[in-house]
């Protein structure tokens, strides 16, 4: 089967395409290298059923042609972290918003099958309950979360107007291996592998309780070929969690290392926690990676962080100042 992925080069869209060619497609990336880096692909450059298109799907007319054929996309491109969606908002409107449109025309005019939507959990914001539910209120905190819900009402859209079969899937804290190494502060994995390779303490951001469901990318990868494969996910949206959520102290105690505290941010949550059961009623998912096992395979594939930036309380805080000036409660 011929299949797409938008991204096909970042952290997630690369272990997806790993997984996808496991599965003997023929796979097509469109990635236009914003975030994502060939390097990521490098180990299958030698394999005929893969070809990379360097484009933006931002542009239209420079992805159209290369949905002729496919059956199945796999729409996980996107501009993420909250800072930059802060300072650029305009960049993550054409990315994320008229990026999800220009996929989703290009994908009902080449007759495509099945398209899945990575969304993110960030839409929920600040939420009431834990585990929280598909049907929990709808509350952006910052320009990245929304853009990512805009994308998500579109793919629902064109399967109820023009009848694509989508299905959006809401993750939480992706992370693995491949994540992304260079760019804006962003991610805790990345910040801390890197921590760690320069014998720097760890910044804890507030007292380090807060939890996160940490799900591991293979897993991700796993969910989203899942839903392409069955009828009965066409036109739902689904959590992708691991099934727990856990503290940054408790990340730090399986890494090993000191600790410097930093300030709490505003519009963060406290817990992350998804909710699976609508998606283990529906394809009978459940993750397999546990978060102990998933922090080994980071730290044996840490020399991959050795070129990441090395962040410290005083750059953090440069970076995140436009974040405590936009989302600081006053």
């Amino acid at each position: 089967m011929k299949v797409l992925v938008t991204g096909g080069c970042g952290f997630i869209g690369s272990h997806l395409v790993d997984a996808l060619l496991d599965r003997g497609n023929e796979v097509v990336v469109i990635d236009n290298l914003s975030t994502g880096r060939l390097l990521n692909l490098d180990h299958q450059k030698e394999n005929p059923k893969l070809t990379v298109h360097i484009a933006d799907i931002g542009e239209y007319g420079a992805i159209d042609e290369f949905f002729a054929g496919v059956k199945k996309v796999y729409h996980i491109a996107a501009l993420a972290d909250i800072v930059p969606s802060i300072q650029r908002p305009l960049d993550y409107h054409k990315a994320n918003v008229d990026g999800t449109i220009n996929v989703l025309e290009a994908s009902r005019k080449a007759g495509v099958e099945r398209l899945v939507y990575a969304a993110s959990s960030s839409c929920y914001g600040i939420p009431d309950n834990y585990p929280t539910a598909e049907t929990a209120e709808i509350r952006p905190e910052y320009p990245y979360a929304t853009t990512k819900w805009i994308g998500e009402q579109y793919v629902l859209n064109w399967h109820k107007v023009y009848g694509l079969k989508t299905t959006s899937l809401r993750f939480f804290n992706v992370y693995g291996p491949r994540s992304r190494t260079s760019g804006t502060y962003g991610a805790v994995f990345g910040v801390f592998l890197a921590q760690k390779l320069n014998n720097k303490p760890y910044t804890v951001v507030g007292d380090g309780k807060q939890t996160r469901d940490f799900t591991y990318v293979t897993d991700i990868a796993d969910a989203i070929i899942t839903a392409s494969e069955s009828d009965d996910a066409v036109g739902e949206v689904m959590n992708v969690g691991s099934e727990g959520t856990y503290s940054i102290n408790r990340l730090v105690e399986l890494l090993g290392g000191e600790i410097t505290y930093i300030p709490k941010r505003p519009g963060e949550p406290d817990c992350t926690y998804a909710d699976t059961t609508k998606i283990k009623q529906i394809l009978n998912w459940t993750p397999k990676v546990s978060f102990e096992d998933g922090v080994k395979n980071m730290l044996d594939n840490i020399d991959y962080w050795r070129e990441a930036p090395l962040w410290e309380p005083d750059s953090i805080a440069e970076a995140t100042k436009d974040w405590f000036k936009y989302l600081g409660k006053k």
